[in-house]
């Protein structure tokens, strides 16, 4: 009698498959460690996002406060110039006043 020879296969998943059963699943450690590392680049992702965000922040914090000095700059030229002008002003209407109160003086 002749002898069959069998090759025995060392890994246990083959064998499953060789008998006929379903495809081995990963295991659940596996899964965890890809869901961990999906995980993570979101996370990064979502930092660098913030981090730009941050930058566009300060950015236009830095734009405001310029502006906000050329406002105050504006304002201080603005109030000087509406000080002299109400000034003359005073003065013109003084020098009127003069010359009504000397014209209606001349005609008495």
């Amino acid at each position: 009698m002749a002898r069959e020879i069998k090759k025995v296969n060392a890994n246990p998943k083959k064998v499953v498959r060789s008998v006929g059963a379903r495809k081995p699943k990963k295991n659940e450690a596996t899964l965890l460690k890809q869901r961990l590392v999906k995980l993570r680049k979101e996370s990064n992702a979502k930092e660098v996002e913030m981090n730009r965000l941050r930058e566009e922040v300060a950015y236009k914090n830095r734009q405001l406060a310029s502006k906000d000095v050329d406002m105050d700059s504006y304002k201080k030229t603005t109030e000087e110039k509406i000080f002299q002008l109400e000034a003359k002003v005073k003065e013109l209407e003084e020098k009127e006043g003069r010359a009504l109160g000397s014209h209606h003086q001349l005609e008495s």
